[in-house]
């Protein structure tokens, strides 16, 4: 399995679009914080808007997608001239709609939604991203073919709004969040490391990914990516903004949450299977990532598993 495929069914995503914005100029739209293990996303299909989160200011375009790991709050703001406009939200049966408030012709077509994750690899998956994240989907041909394929889709489902529609537009909100792990070059604003542009690093990226377990030195690592010590240390963190041990050790965590929830292995037998030579280091590793000892997280995914489904079940197989 690729590394992004298996990235997300470890981080059990589930994608829900929440609104259809079809807004007017001069309008300005709050997007409030959400729920721990999740994050919000936009998908702009047409026209131009400003994203204001924190003090910065994202220029989207057709084709932008932004994701915020944080889930914090941020506002949508339409061009335009004279009194800023709120908006006006119709309910439906799998989304809101939302206009501006004054009723003029919508100048941005945008979808609006969160993914919800679980709180073991999901969590440490989202939190390893930048806050935000934003990426052109529409600048290279590849990715462009497949998004306007999309927004067809999205636009006509959304007109649709008809048995499954909840179900199909969740399907391809996940698809975007595949297209986005995997954007290279000059598509994403901030280094993912989940597409590491330089193919030696994106290798080893790949191999740890693959057995966390394994035994993974620095010479080891340098000598798959057919470097030196120095130049692989300094070549991993410019494409993935952390350090050989930080990915490492996130491997190994994402691996073992995901043992813990569907095995009945022994905490000890875990730590072996992902890297660790004593269960206190894993401890103090999984502990570091997650906020929970092993012991608790399972606990934790057993208690809830027992009451409903989990919010972040995968829809990957």
């Amino acid at each position: 399995m690729d590394p992004v495929s298996h990235l997300l069914r470890m981080a059990r995503v589930m994608a829900n679009l929440d609104r259809h914005c079809l807004l007017g100029g001069s309008t300005k739209m709050a997007v409030p914080q959400r729920q721990r293990l999740e994050a919000q996303f936009h998908v702009l299909l047409e026209g131009e808007c400003q994203l204001l989160m924190a003090g910065a200011v994202l220029e989207m375009k057709p084709g932008d997608f932004v994701l915020i790991p944080s889930g914090s709050p941020h506002r949508i703001i339409t061009p335009g001239q004279g009194t800023m406009h709120t908006t006006t939200e119709v309910a439906g049966d799998s989304f809101i709609t939302t206009h501006s408030s004054d009723g003029g012709s919508p100048v941005i077509d945008l979808f609006c939604g969160h993914y919800a994750f679980d709180s073991g690899a999901g969590a440490v998956l989202f939190r390893s991203l930048p806050d935000p994240v934003h990426v052109a989907l529409g600048a290279s041909p590849d990715s462009d073919r497949t998004l306007r394929m999309l927004s067809t889709l999205m636009r006509d489902e959304a007109q649709y709004t008809g048995t499954g529609t909840a179900a199909i537009l969740s399907a391809l909100s996940t698809v975007l969040l595949a297209m986005v792990l995997r954007a290279t070059g000059g598509s994403a604003t901030e280094a993912l490391w989940t597409a590491a542009s330089d193919p030696r690093i994106a290798r080893t990226i790949e191999s740890v990914l693959k057995d966390p377990g394994a035994d993974w030195p620095i010479e080891r690592l340098a000598r798959e990516a057919s470097m030196s010590r120095a130049t692989f240390l300094r070549h991993f963190t410019h494409e993935t903004g952390m350090t050989v041990g930080v990915f490492v050790t996130r491997s190994r965590v994402m691996a073992a949450a995901e043992l813990l929830a569907s095995s009945d292995a022994t905490i000890a037998t875990i730590a072996g299977q992902v890297g660790y030579q004593s269960e206190s280091a894993f401890t103090r590793a999984f502990r570091s990532e997650i906020g929970q000892t092993p012991a608790r997280f399972r606990r934790d995914q057993r208690g809830h598993a027992g009451r409903t489904t989990p919010p972040g079940k995968s829809l990957i197989p």
